[in-house]
């Protein structure tokens, strides 16, 4: 689900003490993000396509693996023409539990304490 490996990187890379920054700043975006998905609104092409770019990338950067290879399909259907086959409900879930993971392990894995 999370790719501690990506996470420590990114702690070596940044610094310690910038990597908590960078913790609670991917979170206020990204659930700003996927609370605009919870709703489960009709997106359809480039706005799908540009939300699940948008949380690919940036759960990729976290390491938050399983996530990101989700997103990456959503954007590859919504790039195809196929966003109603995007769901939404099954993002938001796979986010969550990712969340609540993270921060329940990265404490184990890393500096931060959440």
């Amino acid at each position: 689900m999370i790719n501690w490996d990506q996470v420590k990187q990114l702690e070596e890379d940044i610094g310690a003490e910038d990597f908590g920054d960078v913790v609670v700043m991917f979170i206020e975006e990204v659930d700003e993000a996927v609370d605009n998905l919870r709703p489960s609104p009709t997106l359809e092409g480039e706005a799908m396509s540009s939300a699940m770019h948008f949380l690919k990338g940036s759960a990729a950067n976290l390491g938050f693996k399983d996530f990101s290879e989700y997103c990456a399909t959503g954007e590859k259907l919504a790039e195809s023409g196929a966003s109603g086959d995007v769901d939404l409900a099954n993002v938001v879930r796979l986010y969550d539990e990712s969340k609540q993971h993270f921060l329940s392990e990265v404490s184990n894995h890393t500096s931060y304490i959440p």
